[in-house]
């Protein structure tokens, strides 16, 4: 099935447990091809926002449509197949590169895996190694660094060919070299898909087309880097404090 990656949130309400609101009347609108950053204090409801739009829970209130179609009507396999997604904690298993880029799936060809290795700067470290694309992964990924397990993961977002890329939190803990380069594959990435994206460094975002400043499960802000500087609030506040310590 076609899917642009256009979605909606309208009056969304959402708790885990019974009354205990983690999103409160939450309402923002992502067009195709945009990039979104959330941006909030843990515990603001940042990372649920994501886990929603791809149905990992349902609300209780409001309503979520993807292209138009209320989200409950979408089956969570369907939604699935067109979402990246790039958390904190990489998921590899024990295999090769190249099964761990394609996840077993067939339909990706070895030049494939390549090509979005190439597009994410990964190649370079792989190509290096004894075996290169056949190496030997070790259970969760130990025979390499964070940033490497990091960019390894985000060659398989790309391989999916994904309409929408969510990213949690992927710049977290990670040499400065590796978020280079992870930033300069996100910039490229920004041309080809709709992107979301939750990060706690604010350089990672400031090229958003919006950004929403969540606090206590409800949007506060809501704007462009420069737009939310010039008011002055709460944006403004996390961007001098993360200045500042520079």
């Amino acid at each position: 099935e076609e899917f642009s990656g256009h979605i909606e949130f309208k009056n969304v309400w959402f708790a885990y447990e019974e009354d205990n609101w983690v999103l409160k009347d939450v309402s923002f609108e992502v067009k195709p091809n945009e990039t979104i950053a959330f941006v909030g204090a843990t515990g603001s409801g940042k990372t649920t926002i994501l886990g929603l739009i791809v149905r990992n829970y349902d609300i209780q209130k409001g309503e979520i449509l993807i292209d138009g179609i209320d989200i409950k009507m979408i089956k969570r396999s369907s939604l699935r197949k067109h979402f990246g997604q790039m958390l904190q904690d990489v998921f590899l298993f024990s295999g090769t590169i190249y099964e761990n880029i394609t996840l077993n799936d067939e339909n990706i060809t070895m030049k494939e895996a390549i090509e979005a290795s190439h597009y994410v700067g990964a190649h370079h470290f792989i190509e290096k190694l004894p075996d290169q694309y056949n190496h030997k992964v070790l259970e969760r990924g130990n025979n390499f660094s964070s940033g490497q397990r990091q960019l390894i993961s985000f060659a398989r977002a790309v391989a999916y060919k994904p309409t929408v890329m969510i990213l949690d939190e992927a710049t977290a803990n990670i040499d400065s070299e590796t978020e280079q380069v992870i930033q300069e594959s996100l910039s490229k990435m920004m041309n080809i898909s709709t992107m979301l994206i939750v990060a706690h460094r604010l350089s990672t975002i400031q090229h958003s087309d919006k950004i929403i400043v969540m606090q206590k499960g409800e949007i506060k802000e809501m704007g462009s880097h420069q737009a939310l500087l010039k008011q002055k609030g709460i944006y403004y506040g996390l961007y001098k404090l993360q200045f500042d310590q520079k």
